[in-house]
């Protein structure tokens, strides 16, 4: 099953400000009318209860916004860049591949979204610089670059029962006699390689089941197809553990299933479950019920019997299920579309600057300023001004001065000059 995927994201560039001086008749030194640049687009994460798997990211490795657009004379605002939205499963965990506890978003619902790419902000526009003691200003600031990220997909498959038990058990057969689920189904080992959902119907009420294919021992750590069947075990909300009763020990192989899930998550522990002994349509299972009893017995366990070939005791199975689910808290309904929850990662660092000193060299990072630079006609020196007069006003300057000596530097970006 294509349920796990690796992408990257890259949101669109900021377009740059524009750097423009008005031309009318009669008004031979119009002030500067430049616009600011476009914000460029966003990549989003949306849930969608169409899509049922991640297949759709198989062939594409980077997916990219629209850069935002140069903003223009009379100033005029540069068109924004288009979002990019990607829809995946309902149950998709998005996570970020270089830092993914926790992860960007968990999107359970229909209607979840995250941006997992933030556009680029455009640049300002000589308008912008315009002031009392600059008149005709050629300065203009250039759109911040879009973030790239990549992505991990994880889905995870929302149910209220899985059906959790080794290869050959009887699985698929018995999630067919319990719903409309038709799974393909033959003797050997690993039929089954992907999750198959269905739903029965009890008392009125829709009961979703899903088939977790076989598990073999070592699959905590990843053994056969190990992780990509346990992750769909974490969100159901009831267990049934089908056992082979034509197998030497079904007791022991309870105890195995039960111990691949909990080495892989703790928490499945305390999963509530029932255990189901399948084939009981068989002759040599139907001689040993008595002693299969025992053995669970002595687990403080009282087993279910049944065969999903025949439909023998698949109601009671079914009786039980329900019972247990009824403990449970129910799944949450999807909320309505204008309600839709937004996960927003943590912004960029957008505070009032820091500096750092290498040498003789004072490097000071005000958010967005590198990004402003001269425009046509302008110059490096109307720059350095521009830069003087935001680190007096943030505060740097006294801090730099306390540290400062002769002959020390300043650098900002790709611009540096002597300190003050």
């Amino acid at each position: 099953m294509f349920d796990r995927v690796e992408i990257k994201v890259r949101s669109g560039k900021g377009g740059d400000g524009a750097a423009s001086f008005r031309h009318e008749k009669f008004v031979p030194f119009g002030g500067p009318d430049g616009g600011d640049g476009g914000d460029g687009g966003s990549v989003i994460i949306r849930a969608d209860a169409s899509v049922t798997n991640l297949s759709g990211f198989r062939s594409k490795g980077l997916y990219r916004a629209e850069d935002g657009k140069r903003g223009q004379g009379q100033k005029k605002h540069g068109k924004n860049g288009e979002d990019v939205t990607l829809l995946v499963p309902v149950g998709t965990i998005v996570w970020d591949k270089v830092q993914e506890n926790p992860p960007l978003a968990d999107l359970e619902e229909p209607g979840q979204k995250v941006v997992v790419a933030k556009c680029g902000r455009g640049g300002m526009g000589n308008a912008r610089f315009r002031s009392s003691t600059n008149q005709t200003p050629r300065l203009i600031q250039q759109g911040e670059a879009g973030e790239e990220r990549e992505i991990t997909l994880e889905m995870r498959l929302i149910a209220d029962v899985g059906i959790v038990g080794y290869p050959n058990a009887g699985k698929s057969t018995l999630i067919t006699a319990l719903s409309a689920a038709r799974p393909k189904i033959a003797s050997y080992p690993f039929t089954t390689l992907e999750p198959v959902l269905g739903a029965a119907e009890v008392g009125g009420e829709n009961i979703i089941l899903a088939e977790v294919p076989g598990l073999v021992e070592g699959a905590h750590v990843g053994k056969g197809l190990g992780h990509q069947f346990l992750r769909h075990v974490m969100r159901t909300r009831v267990l049934v553990l089908l056992l082979d009763g034509t197998s030497v020990s079904p007791a022991e192989d309870m105890r195995k299933l039960e111990q691949e899930m909990v080495l892989y998550d703790a928490s499945l522990g305390n999963k509530p479950r029932m255990v189901a002994v399948n084939k009981v349509d068989l002759p040599e299972v139907k001689d040993k019920i008595s002693s299969v009893k025992q053995e669970f017995k002595a687990e403080g366990i009282r087993p279910v019997f049944v065969s999903a070939a025949s439909g023998k005791g698949l109601g009671e199975l079914l009786d039980g299920v329900t019972g247990l689910l009824k403990t449970q808290a129910p799944q949450k309904p999807a909320p309505p579309s204008e309600t839709e929850k937004v996960f927003r990662p943590e912004p960029l660092d957008r505070g009032r600057g820091s500096f750092t000193k290498e040498g003789d060299t004072f490097i000071i990072s005000i958010p967005g300023l590198e990004r402003i630079v001269a425009g046509p006609g302008g110059s490096e020196a109307e720059v350095v001004a521009f830069y003087r007069r935001r680190i007096e006003r943030s505060g740097l300057a006294k801090a730099i001065a306390r540290g400062a000596k002769p002959g020390d530097k300043v650098r900002i970006g790709n611009l540096e000059w002597e300190w003050p």
